[in-house]
């Protein structure tokens, strides 16, 4: 025990002062904070370029629809040769925009030096087809209003009923997200620490190392110091993204709570009467999203979803470290690995493929089976907790894979003290069933 002690010791502290995992666990938890409040900061940007469009209407019945708004300035030409239009249009404007004399049959066509962007399309879309739509209410006899009035906008809110009674606010988007986030960060972990065991496995091997060890230490024993230390080094990592995330949603909260508040406060001593404009209302929206997710965030089973994290990082890694482990013996050198890494990366790679199918329905049969496999259970499972998993399911997922990581460490520990040791040989799936056949 003590000798596994020493490994673990010796490829625990030989990671963790490296400066790349100094770097990594510190720009890790900002990279992912940045995936998810960039997109929300960035929505509040406004683009205060200008941009101005000559418009060819050969229809005539578009005038009053394309008003100037926005960052948008439309100027009608009225008795201008099209070609010439083409040919001259780039020189004072952003773009050509030309309306057939029946856009339903013709298309619209947008003439622009460059490629003209999303908002501006949607936009001129929008006013054209709004224009057609009532031009024929009023053929029919309807009123644009009356259309208006039965099409109400609906906001669904979604409350979760406590076995107590209680009722906490829900968000199934926020739901989503931590649980893609989690089953990513664990696909990612298995992979980035699982291919660093066999790494290192390979490199003692090449070097001779390895002969050296294990003339002090049994080969089960260096592959397991090795397996554990490497996963003290993800943990580490892991626990200081909990932290350094923690700290980061914190300042973030209040920073965004408090520019939101600001904002709506400056509008309001702009405006006159206390009128209530577009940007009022927008900064409202605004701010009770952001509400919204923090209050949905801390009404999620936190305690549960970081068990479950810790717990489905460990058996996963456990699990694909020892059969990486377990290639890196029977191999010289990475080229070599790849035969025999297929079989083992298609069930996470598949579990990452299911995810939009268990997003969708996460008490699905297809969500309970790929959950409770241990090939995929690590990921898929971390895919469901946010949405609330039967304890039973968690317990059969739990006690499948801490079976199975039993059995495949038994296995490639049988692979690992034979292939170690034999050099100059390309193996093949018989060699290793051979000698997990082997007595001795």
């Amino acid at each position: 025990m003590n000798k596994i002690l020493l490994i673990i010791k010796r490829e625990y502290l030989t990671r963790v002062r490296k400066k790349i995992f100094i770097i990594m666990s510190i720009l890790g938890p900002v990279l992912m904070a940045s995936l998810f409040f960039i997109p929300v900061l960035l929505s509040g940007i406004k683009d205060d370029n200008i941009k101005n469009i000559i418009v060819k209407d050969e229809s005539g019945k578009f005038t009053e629809s394309l008003k100037n708004e926005k960052n948008l300035n439309f100027t009608f030409a009225e008795n201008t040769d099209l070609q010439e239009l083409k040919k001259t249009f780039s020189n004072n404007f952003y773009a050509l925009l030309v309306i057939p004399e029946n856009p339903e049959k013709d298309n619209v066509e947008i003439f622009s030096e460059g490629q003209p962007d999303m908002n501006t399309k949607m936009y001129i879309s929008s006013k054209i087809e709004a224009k057609i739509r009532t031009d024929k209410l009023k053929e029919l006899g309807i009123e644009e209003e009356i259309v208006n009035s039965v099409n109400p906008d609906i906001h669904i809110q979604t409350i979760k009923i406590k076995s107590d009674g209680s009722e906490e606010l829900s968000s199934t988007e926020v739901a989503i997200a931590i649980g893609f986030i989690s089953g990513l960060l664990i696909y990612m972990f298995i992979f980035m620490y699982g291919a660093m065991v066999m790494r290192g496995v390979i490199e003692e091997k090449t070097n001779r190392v390895v002969e050296i060890l294990i003339s002090s230490v049994k080969p089960f024993q260096l592959m397991m110091g090795k397996i554990i230390g490497i996963a003290l080094v993800a943990l580490t990592q892991f626990f200081l993204w909990i932290v350094l995330g923690i700290a980061i949603v914190s300042v973030a909260q209040s920073v965004m709570g408090n520019s939101f508040s600001e904002s709506q406060q400056l509008t309001e001593q702009m405006m006159p009467n206390n009128q209530i404009s577009d940007e009022m209302q927008s900064i409202d929206n605004k701010s009770q999203m952001i509400n919204e997710i923090f209050t949905s965030l801390s009404n999620l089973p936190i305690g549960m979803i970081i068990f479950s994290f810790v717990f489905y990082f460990i058996g996963g890694y456990l699990l694909y470290a020892s059969l990486f482990a377990g290639i890196g013996g029977a191999v010289d050198n990475e080229a070599d690995t790849q035969q025999f890494m297929l079989p083992l990366t298609v069930p996470l790679i598949l579990s990452m493929m299911v995810a939009q199918v268990i997003i969708q329905d996460p008490e699905g049969p297809v969500a309970f089976w790929f959950s409770v496999i241990p090939f995929t259970s690590p990921v898929v499972m971390m895919l469901r907790v946010p949405f609330g998993v039967p304890a039973w399911e968690l317990a059969l997922s739990m006690g499948a894979l801490i079976v199975t990581f039993i059995a495949s460490t038994w296995m490639a520990g049988k692979i690992y003290r034979i292939g170690i040791l034999v050099y100059g040989k390309k193996f093949s799936y018989k060699d290793l069933w051979l000698w997990l056949r082997f007595k001795g």
